[in-house]
């Protein structure tokens, strides 16, 4: 029981607090110079959302491209030209505007894989969810740095303005990948003096800046901003996924921001750190002094990108068992399991980067160290995927929109899992490095896999941020068809690469196909190449699903059904014992937390869940 004093104490810290948050704030403050975590998480979210659908439109075009290399872009295919002029997009056949030209596939590619990684889908993960939801779990007013918080956000947003300026510049966006591999990122357009590389760099270290600053707050807030009784063991499981993020991104990314300044010193003011000498272009030779090493990029950006994929992925699954517990009405299975494995992950992530880089020439002992903690990093996931669902069973499943999108993210997570590992091997990765197999691989962990967490949260969350509930009909509409077509997509691209259809192919292979080639015995059938355009198909099909959730989105803002109770889904976290939507300080008295964050169904309780503040 507390002390009389302490209730006096904590009466008036409130009473100050209630003072000073509550002073009448204009628009500009309240909503676009915001330092409250909750609108920077919500800024964060919309702009993210953005991004994914801006770097699916580019996937679209591309996929048009792939199945129907030569014809006209339908619908857009004007336009683009107007957007982007006639060097990038030019006429078919018959006369038609719209033809993809190979730099603009390039760029879109680059660009496509860039803005989906670092502008959509970890600024939604960690920024959005991890901003709004981070706070509220721990108990806490606010993060530890709401200046910085903002000035995260303001990085991030100028970030990806520089980024989507940079396809209306002479000679386009970026066209050397989303891995701007060196020397061929700085020979690629050498036409254009800034181009579309300089941009892609300057975008890349406003990105790291931005991702720097909001991994130091997040770290922070959790180390001394949770409140009176949350001790680490009773932190819930996505606090942990979003503090082990923050250390992989505060660690990963300063290789690569230093690595970008010194790309663009390769660019910009005739530098060589990363370009070898002899090099020839275009019949003459390049005049830079020489002695750099394009195998140095290659490990400065693995460095990050390796750890990048458990950025993506260990946020959803923080996502994932906040709803798994809930509507199974259950307590987690393997608490601590879970949490060792998260910490064995974020360690072991940066040993495994040169799994990359097996075509480079690497020694047979080195290759073997990384094969070897290749295989290692697997086994924590596996873990942390069992105890998943271990916890389902016996459980009584409610099969709301949440639910499906968290338990759809379990197979497509091990689809995406199981097929790395032999990507893992040297031996087999020899022959699957830069094929289709690499991104159906990719893709599933990401896309079926992270996004669909990620629409869990969204659908999970909505109601806490606005005070109002997504539509349950249209939620399960767009959780259905976007499950039937994102394996349509995908599936096919596994025995695309399994064939030897290699990736980043401007005409979808048709330059290798049998009939281009009929004495090759590597050729490719034209059975093969077909299956671009059902995947085609399927990528618009995909498009049409999010539709609902558009729509459903926006609608449920202003009209959706409104939260009879702060707790609607009947939880047993902190973030759920906040008036809704959580004012600014986000809690009327300090809470105090008694339990762990799942206990649900606890013999002897008089309801199905007990909240962490509960006695």
């Amino acid at each position: 029981m507390q002390s009389k004093s302490h209730d006096t104490h904590q009466h008036v810290d409130q009473s100050h607090g209630h003072d000073h948050h509550h002073e009448e704030l204009g628009f500009w403050k309240k909503y676009i110079f915001s330092t409250d975590h909750k609108v920077i998480g919500i800024q964060y979210g919309i702009t993210a959302l953005a991004f994914l659908f801006f770097g699916f439109t580019l996937m679209m075009v591309m996929r048009w491209q792939l199945a129907y290399p030569g014809k006209a872009v339908p619908i857009v295919g004007g336009l683009l030209q107007k957007l982007l002029g006639e060097e990038m997009v030019g006429k078919d056949a018959l006369g038609h505007i719209g033809v993809i030209s190979p730099d603009l596939y390039n760029s879109f590619g680059a660009m496509h894989g860039t803005i989906m990684v670092f502008l959509a889908i970890v600024p939604l993960a960690f920024g959005a969810f991890g901003n709004f939801v981070t706070p509220l779990q721990i108990g806490a007013p606010d993060m530890a740095f709401p200046r910085l918080n903002m000035a995260s956000y303001q990085a991030y947003f100028l970030g990806g303005v520089v980024m989507f300026c940079s396809f209306f510049i002479p000679g386009g966006a970026a066209k050397s990948g989303w891995t701007s591999y060196s020397p061929l990122a700085t020979v690629s357009d050498l036409g254009h003096r800034p181009n579309g590389q300089t941009f892609w760099l300057i975008g890349m270290v406003l990105l790291i800046s931005s991702s720097l600053l909001g991994a130091v707050n997040f770290i922070t807030t959790i180390i001394q901003l949770r409140t009176k009784g949350l001790n680490w063991m009773r932190l819930p499981f996505f606090v942990w996924a979003q503090f082990v993020t923050g250390f992989l991104l505060l660690l990963a990314f300063p290789p690569l921001e230093a690595a970008g300044i010194l790309q663009l010193m390769d660019n910009l003011l005739g530098t060589s750190f990363f370009l070898p000498s002899g090099l020839v272009v275009a019949g003459k030779a390049l005049g830079v002094s020489g002695g750099g090493s394009p195998l140095l990029w290659q490990h400065l950006f693995w460095f990050l990108g390796h750890p990048e994929v458990y950025v993506l992925i260990l946020p959803g699954m923080g996502i994932v068992c906040e709803i798994l517990c809930n509507n199974s009405r259950k307590p987690v299975w393997g608490y601590k399991s879970k949490v060792y494995s998260a910490l064995a992950i974020g360690f072991i992530s940066f040993i495994v980067w040169a799994h990359h880089m097996y075509l480079t020439g690497m020694g047979t002992k080195i290759s073997t160290f990384f094969q070897t903690t290749t295989m290692i990093i697997s086994i924590p996931s596996v873990i942390i995927l069992t105890c998943f669902f271990i916890t389902l069973w016996g459980g009584s499943i409610r099969f709301n929109t949440p639910m499906l999108f968290a338990l759809a993210f379990l197979p497509m997570f091990g689809i995406g899992g199981l097929t790395g590992l032999p990507l893992g091997f040297n031996a087999s990765d020899i022959a699957l490095h830069d094929s289709y197999y690499v991104i159906a691989h990719f893709h599933y962990v990401v896309a079926p896999g992270t996004i669909f967490a990620l629409f869990a949260g969204v659908y999970f969350w909505f109601p806490k941020a606005t005070g109002r509930m997504m539509n349950e009909f249209w939620g399960k509409v767009h959780f259905t068809f976007s499950f039937l077509f994102m394996n349509l997509v995908f599936m096919p691209m596994f025995f695309q690469g399994l064939a030897g259809m290699s990736r980043r192919m401007y005409d979808g292979g048709a330059t290798y196909s049998l009939a281009s080639n009929p004495d090759s015995i590597a050729a490719l059938s034209s059975s093969v190449i077909g299956l671009n355009k059902y995947i085609t198909h399927a990528a618009y099909g995909l498009a049409l699903a999010q539709i609902p959730f558009i729509i459903n989105f926006f609608w449920s803002i202003k009209k959706g059904k409104k939260v009879t109770s702060d707790n609607p889904w009947n939880a047993t976290t902190l973030d759920w014992q906040t008036p809704t939507p959580p004012p600014h300080g986000n809690f009327a008295t300090e809470p105090e937390v008694f339990r762990g964050p799942y206990e649900y169904s606890v013999p002897g309780h008089p309801t199905d869940f007990t909240p962490q503040n509960q006695k």
